[in-house]
């Protein structure tokens, strides 16, 4: 009887063992059930983090500019602008400075960009006598005293008299100037005086193509607030404020055709005048 109770109490100890062996199986997988839920959860978000801050997919409705509205230029040379670096980083050329006197007949081709002509603590202003008025332009020599260099040096040899305003577009309130369209070049580029701009009615901008230090002697005026539209790129220098003739310069705007760049009439600018001070 003993022996019964003994071997009845033995098997249900070994039953117990083997419901409790089960029972620790079972939690085992599920919880390896969860941490593979759980990683491939985390995976799933990892990616769509990683998509977002990427870009993939933005969904942004701010203003976009595409290649059509860039403001720029068809510079076909590829010459270097070689020589001493300054303090601003900008390294100027080795190209003549212009005389003292305009010459009789504007200089429209050089062999290289400028060496430095100007004095950057002094005070730059340039008129622009175009054939719908005057607008007068204070240069910005101290803060970009190299891109104001390249323009000073062409403008007193006479390289903007009888040029055009060649474009005239109001989706991105800008009109272009500084040859007779926009393939026109000096003959050379110039280095990028720094980036990150953003723009404004009245700012005058160096324009340029969609390469680096591609900037030669084209240019163009913000003449509305859409001008903003640019900002995106950031990457046109600006080195002037218009001081006089904001008006003027937003008539010309008004010009534009119905292609949305060439001016219903032909603007001239008759001369370039720098004075300084």
């Amino acid at each position: 009887m003993g022996t019964d109770k003994r071997e009845r109490q033995r098997s249900n100890r070994a039953l117990k063992q083997e419901q409790m062996v089960k029972l620790d199986r079972r939690t085992k997988t599920r919880r390896g059930l969860l941490r593979g839920v759980l990683l491939v959860g985390g995976l799933v978000v990892l990616v769509v983090a990683i998509a977002y801050f990427s870009g993939v997919g933005d969904d942004d409705d701010g203003p976009t500019v595409d290649s059509s509205t860039d403001v720029s230029t068809d510079v076909s040379t590829d010459q270097s602008t070689a020589s001493s670096a300054v303090a601003s980083g900008f390294e100027y050329g080795t190209g003549e400075c212009a005389p003292a006197e305009k010459p009789a007949e504007p200089v429209r081709q050089f062999e290289a960009a400028p060496q430095q002509c100007i004095d950057p603590g002094q005070t730059y202003t340039a008129t622009f006598a175009t054939s719908e008025g005057d607008i007068v332009v204070e240069l910005a020599s101290s803060e970009m005293p190299g891109t104001v260099n390249n323009f000073v040096n062409l403008a007193r040899f006479g390289y903007y008299d009888g040029t055009k305003i060649f474009r005239a577009d109001p989706s991105i309130d800008a009109i272009q100037g500084g040859g007779e369209d926009n393939t026109t070049s000096p003959g050379y580029t110039i280095p990028d005086e720094g980036g990150g701009f953003t723009y404004q009615p009245g700012d005058l901008v160096m324009a340029r193509t969609e390469q680096p230090d591609s900037a030669g002697g084209q240019w163009f005026f913000g003449a509305g607030p859409d001008v903003s539209n640019l900002d995106r790129q950031g990457t046109y220098v600006t080195f002037g404020t218009i001081t006089e003739g904001l008006d003027i310069a937003e008539a010309i705007l008004a010009l534009s055709g119905d292609d949305g760049q060439t001016p219903t009439k032909d603007v001239t600018v008759e001369t370039v005048t720098i004075a300084e001070s």
